[in-house]
């Protein structure tokens, strides 16, 4: 074989030098993105949520702070946590909540347990016949290292 045919599965000279310096490259830049720190997101004292009853098309606020259930109809809503981004950043806020249907002779039935996006409320949505509930901002919102009571 003379030195100057190519061979399957072997790149020489300046061709290897172009390749490693391009994956180099390639590999940095990716990197460099993940790098990034981005800002603790603000814990919020409550959500604010929005209810839709159906039947009568009748769109409600719903105001609920952390741990305290709110009536929408027959249903119970529970804020665990809201979190929403700080100002600098993409508008964002998540609400982790638990829905429970009650109905009169009946035991509560969990019908949604789950984190809601007010800039995506069809992304995990709640499936009911009759209402319709999605997060639209947290209340109070701070940083988790600030401190007293909320």
């Amino acid at each position: 074989m003379s030195a100057g045919r190519w061979r399957p599965g072997i790149i020489t000279g300046t061709g290897a030098v172009k390749i490693v310096f391009a994956l180099l490259t390639v590999a940095l830049l990716v990197l460099s993105g993940t790098g990034r720190t981005r800002a603790a997101d603000l814990e919020g004292g409550g959500a604010l949520l929005q209810g839709l009853d159906k039947v009568t098309a009748r769109i409600s606020p719903i105001e609920a702070t952390i741990g305290h259930a709110v009536r929408f109809g027959t249903l119970d809503i529970t804020v665990h946590r809201c979190l929403k981004r700080p100002p600098e950043e993409t508008p964002e806020s998540t609400a982790l909540l638990e829905i429970r249907e009650v109905r009169p002779g009946e035991p509560p039935v969990v019908i949604f347990r789950g984190w809601m996006f007010a800039s995506s409320p069809a992304l995990n949505a709640l499936e009911h016949p009759v209402y319709d509930v999605w997060v639209k901002d947290c209340l109070n919102a701070r940083s988790p290292a600030s401190s007293g009571p909320r």
